[in-house]
């Protein structure tokens, strides 16, 4: 098999290629098949196989081979989607399109994994379902939706064999900050624990439903391993979450190392974007496939320490 990670120099694209290159094999149509090449696509970075996703060509040369599966992670994020309308929708979907037309060259049928977002939904529901009405309130969710939309069809069409993990914020990402939006939720506790200040952009009463990285990576693993036959025709599961307040971030840092210190700068354009998504998650469905979430914020920090030390 032949393993295809969209947006691979992205964070959890390396995370989840180390995940897959630990494991003796994938399921496939044929059952499990052995793990003979991860491809890791992107735009640039170390180890990836560099392509634009919006290039057809490009995507059609990766998505070649006897057995092909596919984590689609690569995406325009929320803060940046907001700002450009045109490269939001020519990413998020014009790109997913592209793969799954190269999908349908490959046999047997792929499974394909996508990550979606609880952005599909407004901020006027507190909790959400995968029985929710998407309302998204931002380019970014729209796009999403959309995109939740495209892989259920192109799996009732056969051309794909699609599951879509519906990811509430992921913490704590190192490194350098990205242009999402929720990227306070993780840069409040990874400057701190770093002896760095931090200004947060959102009040103390913000409600995040989150996950740690740990979780994020045996969910898609996990997805793409049911049985098809147990996804029933919504191919789309939201992953379950912590419903937390920023305060309570704030609070559980207080408990861990670190020498920086936690300071409110709001910023209005972050503020507004976060007050559009829901507070917390109904992830029975994806709980009913043995998928579950972080114990809570302080088992995600201890992670964090663990596997990055913090810095």
């Amino acid at each position: 098999m032949k393993v295809v990670i969209t947006g691979g120099a992205g964070f959890l694209g390396r995370l989840l290629a180390e995940r897959i290159g630990s494991l003796p094999g994938l399921q496939g149509p044929r059952g499990l098949e052995p793990i003979e090449e991860i491809v890791r696509f992107d735009v640039a970075g170390d180890g990836v196989v560099v392509g634009d996703i919006i290039d057809p060509a490009a995507v059609r040369s990766v998505v070649s081979g006897p057995a092909v599966s596919v984590f689609h992670l690569a995406s325009v994020v929320s803060g940046e989607g907001e700002r450009d309308f045109d490269l939001a929708y020519r990413v998020n979907v014009d790109g997913l399109l592209n793969l799954i037309r190269a999908c349908r060259e490959v046999a047997p049928v792929p499974r394909f994994v996508f990550t979606s977002s609880i952005a599909v939904f407004g901020g006027a529901e507190p909790v959400v379902g995968d029985d929710t009405k998407h309302s998204s309130e931002t380019s970014y969710g729209v796009t999403k939706s959309i995109g939740e939309g495209i892989v259920n069809d192109a799996s009732r069409k056969g051309f794909i064999d699609g599951r879509t993990a519906r990811l509430p914020h992921v913490i704590i990402r190192p490194g350098p900050p990205n242009a999402a939006a929720s990227g306070f939720a993780s840069a409040v506790f990874r400057e701190p624990l770093a002896g760095r200040d931090y200004e947060l952009p959102v009040s103390l009463g913000t409600v995040m439903p989150v996950t740690g990285v740990r979780a994020v990576i045996d969910a898609l693993v996990a997805l793409h391993e049911v049985d098809p036959a147990r996804l029933g025709r919504d191919r789309a599961f939201g992953l379950p979450a912590l419903p937390v307040t920023v305060e309570q971030m704030v609070e559980t840092l207080r408990r861990h190392r670190g020498a920086g210190s936690v300071t409110l700068a709001p910023d209005p354009f972050v503020q507004a974007i976060v007050d559009r998504w829901p507070k917390s998650v109904d992830g029975r469905r994806a709980r009913s496939l043995g998928i579950t979430g972080s114990g809570s914020l302080d088992a995600i920090v201890d992670e964090y320490l663990e596997d990055f030390g913090g810095g």
